[in-house]
Formats: C-alpha cells, sequence, structure tokens
C-alpha cells in the first residue's frame, strides 16, 4: 500500500544539510514522495503527472497525477491494477516513460514487463494514448511485431505523426507510423544503440540480485527543434545523432541507414534528458551526481554538481521554463543494488530555471 506523500511548494528547502543547499541555491525541492518517479511531465494547465517504478511487482500504481499533494492512479485503478500472472493487454504492466505530446494526450510506455529484462510473453509491451481531459483511452499501439523477448521498450518522441522510440534491451530504435500503427525496427544492434561502457551511477556499477551488472542500451533520446536530426544513446553513452528523413526512409538498407549516424557528444553514464527550443539538450550524470547541457555542436559543459541528484532520471522542461529533474534514488532499489533496497524516503524532483522554452516532442 503506498504511503502518503505531498507537494512541495517553490522555496520550501528544508530537506539537505544548509551547506548542500548553499551550494546550488537554484535547485528547488518541488514533489517530495514515498513511491519512485522516476520522471515527471506536465500540462499546459499545470497538471503534474509521474511514472512510478514499483519495487515489489504488481503492488502500487504505475502511472499516477499528482492531486492535492499524493499521486492517485490514473487514469484509473484498473489500467494499475496489473498483478503478475495477469495478462497485460489493458493495463499498465512496466511503465518505464510517459510525457505529455504535443497534442496535450499523455502518452505512456509499457514495456510489458515487471522487472528489468525483456518482456513477459503474456504480456504486450504497448504504447498508450490517454486524453488527460477525460481519462479515456484513446488507442493503444501494441509493439509485439517489434520487439523481443530481451526488449525493454523505453522512451519516445514525435516528429508529426511519427514517433520515435528506443529499444534498451534489445538494442535498436523504433520508427512507429500514429495514423496505421505500423513499426518497423531500425539500426538493429549497431554500436550507436548498443552499449560499449559500464553503466555507473555514483562510481559503482547496478548490479541485479542476482549479481549481474545492469546494462542499458538505447535509452535517452531527442528531435531537435526542428525534427531535422535525432539524438539517441545507450545510457551509459555516447550520443550519436541521425537526420530523421533517413529513420523514415524505408527504401535504405541497414547498411545504408548505418552509414547516416554521425557520432555527436561522448556524454557519461545518463539516466534523463531533455531539449530546450534553443537545441540545448540537458543531460544528467548519473556517476558524478552532475546536471550537464549539451549545446547543438556537441559541446558538453556542467551546469552544477549536487549530491542530492542521486540517479538523475527522464527530465522536462515545462512552459515557464522549469526543469524538472528527478531523483530517483533508482540505484539504491534492491533490484539494481545487488538484492539490498537502501531508498531513503522521501524521492525528491526538484526544478531548476532556464529560462528556455520547451519543445514538447
Amino acid at each position: 500500500m503506498l504511503r502518503s506523500s505531498k507537494l512541495l511548494l517553490a522555496g520550501l528547502g528544508l530537506l539537505a544539510p544548509a551547506s548542500l543547499m548553499a551550494a546550488t541555491p537554484t535547485l528547488i525541492p518541488t514533489l517530495s514522495l514515498h513511491v519512485i518517479n522516476n520522471g515527471a511531465t506536465t500540462t499546459a494547465s499545470g497538471r503534474i503527472f509521474i511514472p512510478v517504478q514499483r519495487t515489489t511487482p504488481g503492488e502500487g500504481m504505475e502511472v499516477g497525477e499528482i492531486v492535492h499533494g499524493q499521486p492517485k492512479p490514473f487514469p484509473d485503478a484498473p489500467w494499475n491494477s496489473w498483478k503478475p500472472g495477469q495478462k497485460g493487454d489493458s493495463a499498465f504492466v512496466g511503465v518505464n516513460s510517459i510525457r505529455i505530446g504535443p497534442d496535450g494526450d499523455l502518452w505512456v510506455v509499457d514495456k510489458g514487463a515487471d522487472g528489468n529484462g525483456g518482456a513477459d510473453p503474456s504480456c504486450q509491451p504497448k504504447i498508450v494514448r490517454i486524453d488527460v481531459a477525460t481519462g479515456r483511452i484513446k488507442r493503444i499501439y501494441p509493439l509485439r511485431a517489434v520487439t523481443t523477448g530481451n526488449s525493454f521498450v523505453n522512451d519516445l518522441r514525435f516528429k508529426g505523426n511519427v514517433a520515435f522510440l528506443t529499444d534498451a534491451g534489445q538494442p535498436g530504435l523504433i520508427v512507429l507510423h500514429l495514423d496505421s500503427g505500423a513499426a518497423r525496427r531500425v539500426l538493429d544492434g549497431h554500436p550507436s544503440t548498443t552499449a560499449q561502457r559500464p553503466w555507473l551511477s555514483a562510481g559503482k556499477p547496478l548490479v541485479t540480485p542476482e549479481g549481474k551488472e545492469v546494462v542499458v542500451n538505447a535509452d535517452q533520446l531527442e528531435l531537435s527543434p526542428d525534427a531535422t536530426w535525432l539524438y539517441y544513446q545507450p545510457a551509459s553513452g555516447p550520443m550519436s545523432k541521425i537526420a530523421t528523413r533517413y529513420l523514415e526512409d524505408e527504401k535504405l538498407t541497414p547498411a545504408q541507414l548505418a552509414a547516416h549516424v554521425i557520432p555527436f557528444a561522448d556524454t557519461q553514464p545518463t539516466g534523463g534528458t531533455a531539449i530546450a527550443s534553443d537545441g540545448t539538450i540537458f543531460a544528467s550524470d548519473i556517476n558524478h551526481q552532475r546536471l550537464m547541457k549539451i549545446s547543438p555542436n556537441g559541446k558538453i559543459t556542467t551546469i552544477l554538481q549536487d549530491l542530492r541528484l542521486i540517479q538523475m532520471d527522464a527530465m522536462w522542461i515545462d512552459n515557464q521554463g522549469y526543469l524538472w529533474i528527478p531523483a530517483t534514488q533508482i540505484n539504491r532499489t534492491a533490484g539494481l543494488n545487488r538484492g539490498v533496497d537502501a531508498v531513503q524516503w522521501p524521492v525528491i524532483t526538484y526544478r531548476l530555471k532556464t529560462g528556455l522554452k520547451p519543445v514538447h516532442r
């Protein structure tokens, strides 16, 4: 059963030692929760939605809306009531990411599994599109045809009627046509989508209870403000880019498509990214607890370093120019910490004023 949570108003800072607060005065503690939210997304009217990483399969919610300071299952309880062994066609099994799309709908990426590995064959990797005004499910996009037992569908971005997705398990990208629902895999097993380095967090690898190091392939992705370029990377870096016109060209062979991949930025192990309207990409460096920014020419600079920024995951820029930064502590959960639960509640999401406008793609 979920414990209570509260919404901290901007400016309440009694969540860290005074020395840390003084070192980074621009970090604003905003959500203080007793669930592990690995992201946050907001509507134009200010509604806040979060994806939740359940520490016990089948217990708690997968997608929540912050209502009066507490996460409430969204769109309803049945969609958040999946239990191991049940089919997952009309329920969230393992939500990896959510975002308000350019259409104002809430888009949910459900990997169709309750752990860190591949899809459960009894469930359904899928994208769920939800009308936030009514909570109505507008459409479900099944992804079984373009996923394998090793797949871990991660995140998505939009270019008109096309969505680009990353597969962090079976390394590759997925191109999904939103009108027809047709999807295909691209850059499957390519070095730019495949983890070549350890994924380190706070100086050490993430390790399962069985002692296996966690490998996260194609994970973070962003579209340039004009949707000309797709930036993407394994969670351990580095970041590459490719012109979206090539990803959309179904006539190209895998070799021809691969020839258009361009190295972009030598990023550190990353949990999440967000892109602003000027092309600046914000990226977390989870190994050194730093927030970085990447310029459109690939130059990386440090914005701040703070010990509170623990395993920063999916970030979001709202319409007021605030960057939402969830310090998830996922690296301290038993599933990624050799079976030992070391989470220090609450889990905090911070905001940082950027002065930049968002690109909701």
